[in-house]
């Protein structure tokens, strides 16, 4: 079974497992479904393990080989939680706002290096933006190419010295991960040699 028929339906509130064409077992709590367009919204257990958070998987039944009711929901749903439509749109306009700022990097011709440092700059500290290829971060501390601690000018003060132990971090990090990178490439390339 592929997809429902004529006027049958999922309620919100059951459980259903699904099996995709590609053979993936799908099993969660039906949260939507649309007939017309034969998707249905189920909320699964959160792949990143944490207990109080959840994935929502769109699913087109179009797709699916196999659906399977686990358990009928037949009273009615409670109702859905309210939404913060304000926090919604403030979210979409700072991810708006952060996905034009990779791309201007990426325009202006940043190196990845550079593009990378931002990155983790701005998870710590909100309030950075690109200036032609510079950083620009709590409009104090200018980071120039090539990205560097030494790189950092600014008033001396708290927000120089913070900034600069960032960068640093960062590239030790960066390196750290380069040559864990390598080891692991030459550990692999010995694996091969002995096996041959």
């Amino acid at each position: 079974m592929a997809a429902p028929g004529p006027g049958e339906y999922f309620s919100v509130g059951s459980h259903v497992s699904c099996l995709t064409c590609l053979g993936q077992r799908l099993q969660g709590e039906v949260v939507a479904f649309d007939y017309q367009s034969k998707m249905l919204t189920l909320k699964c257990a959160s792949s990143s393990g944490k207990p109080n958070l959840n994935d929502v998987i769109l699913i087109n039944l179009a797709y699916v080989s196999e659906v399977d009711i686990i358990n009928d929901r037949t009273e009615t749903p409670p109702p859905l939680a309210s939404l913060n439509v304000s926090k919604l749109a403030n979210r979409a306009r700072t991810e708006k706002e952060d996905k034009l700022s990779q791309a201007y990097a990426i325009s202006a011709g940043v190196s990845v290096e550079g593009q990378q440092l931002f990155q983790t700059i701005h998870k710590t500290i909100k309030d950075c933006k690109w200036q032609e290829k510079n950083i620009i971060v709590m409009d104090d501390v200018v980071i120039s190419p090539p990205y560097q601690a030494e790189n950092c000018k600014g008033k001396e003060g708290s927000a120089l010295s913070h900034v600069r132990k960032i960068v640093e971090k960062h590239f030790r990090d960066v390196e750290s991960q380069k040559s864990m990178q390598r080891s692991q490439a030459q550990q692999t390339q010995k694996d091969s040699t002995l096996s041959s």
